[in-house]
């Protein structure tokens, strides 16, 4: 039900709600809408407004529709990212395009991540992460040029084992990483190169990697579409004195 305080279209308003009903397991995947008179009724709206919803929804790939049937809820899995600090190409659905690998200067809050003194300058590799041929996440991972120089990490071309193998090679294995995670509406770049639909937000992780005695040796910026994925994290509590 729209509320005075939102500001956004109403056709967006129909769309949000329907949205939240199937995250929710409200609507299952393969159930039929209501018709769109029910709905227009439901939601007391213009045809097509409602239409617009629903048309922002299948862009989204929420919603299917069969010709002269109707609409149904799309049977698929949002993404399920097990927050990692890497993950091999070569052992799931994912492959990386690389867009670019360039000695430049960090941005402040790689530069506070990595530690860097002033004036001291970064490589990054900056790539397309694709499940099956869809794009799924851009990346641009950061490293000090005193740990890069000579590697693998400033060649333009992909990496067999990845940044984890390179570090582990120069004495500097991953053992831990943090994320800092929020969304965000995507930039132009993003929106292109992620193919995303209209007003979708991204999720942005800022991720630090660190190894042996909380050096850091990576920053990264993961950014992927908002109505793809959904981020699985774990962990095990520590129960304490029982407090």
């Amino acid at each position: 039900m729209a509320t005075r305080g939102d500001r956004r279209s109403r056709h967006e308003q129909i769309a949000a709600e329907i949205r939240a009903a199937i995250m929710a397991g409200d609507l299952s995947p393969g159930e039929q809408l209501p018709s769109i008179p029910t709905l227009v009724t439901t939601y007391s709206a213009a045809t097509a407004t409602v239409q617009r919803a629903l048309a922002a929804l299948k862009d989204e790939g929420y919603l299917i529709s069969a010709v002269g049937k109707g609409v149904y809820v799309r049977e698929r899995e949002p993404l399920l990212v097990e927050v990692a600090a890497y993950w091999d190409p070569a052992r799931s659905r994912y492959s990386y395009r690389l867009l670019d690998v360039a000695e430049t200067e960090a941005p402040p809050e790689v530069g506070r991540a990595l530690q860097l003194a002033e004036g001291e300058r970064v490589i990054v590799r900056h790539r397309l992460a694709l499940y099956d041929t869809d794009p799924v996440e851009l990346s641009w991972s950061y490293y000090r040029m005193s740990i890069a120089a000579g590697t693998e990490l400033t060649q333009q071309r992909r990496i067999v084992g990845g940044a984890p193998r390179v570090l582990s090679d120069a004495g500097l294995p991953m053992v831990m990483f943090a994320d800092r995670v929020s969304a965000r509406m995507p930039t132009p770049e993003e929106t292109e190169l992620l193919a995303l639909p209209p007003n979708v937000p991204v999720i942005r992780q800022f991720r630090v990697v660190a190894s042996r005695n909380d050096r850091p040796v990576e920053a990264s910026i993961l950014v992927k579409g908002g109505h793809l994925h959904e981020l699985h994290y774990r962990q095990t509590v520590d129960q304490g004195d029982g407090r």
